[in-house]
């Protein structure tokens, strides 16, 4: 079995996270995919993060973080902000959920 942190882009602390929900090696990662383990982080609490999740995705595809970029990135938003608020915003009400987009809500302790 292969260390998470093995893989180009996600260390130690992207390891811990992933092995809170139960993702403990390389293979179990590739095996449940960036969304799903992306999903599974922020169904567990994390906090969300637009570049933490592309860098998962990139990750994955053996590319390296800052390779995303134009209309692939665009796409990888609007797949985020729909894991974002299935999984993480559920209890904010319309207008929490449009000053958490642009920010200006404190973090969840």
């Amino acid at each position: 079995m292969t260390a998470i942190s093995s893989i180009r882009n996600l260390g130690p602390a992207y390891e811990k996270a992933l092995k809170e929900v139960g993702i403990h090696t390389a293979e179990d990662l590739y095996d449940v995919g960036a969304d799903a383990a992306y999903a599974q982080l922020l169904a567990n609490g994390s906090r969300p993060h637009f570049i933490g999740y592309y860098v998962l995705v990139m990750a994955l595809q053996g590319r390296p973080w800052n390779d995303c970029k134009g209309k692939e990135k665009d796409a990888l938003r609007v797949k985020f902000d729909a894991m974002k608020t299935k999984h993480f915003d559920k209890d904010l009400s319309e207008i929490e959920t449009i000053l958490d987009q642009i920010g200006v809500l404190p973090a969840v302790k």
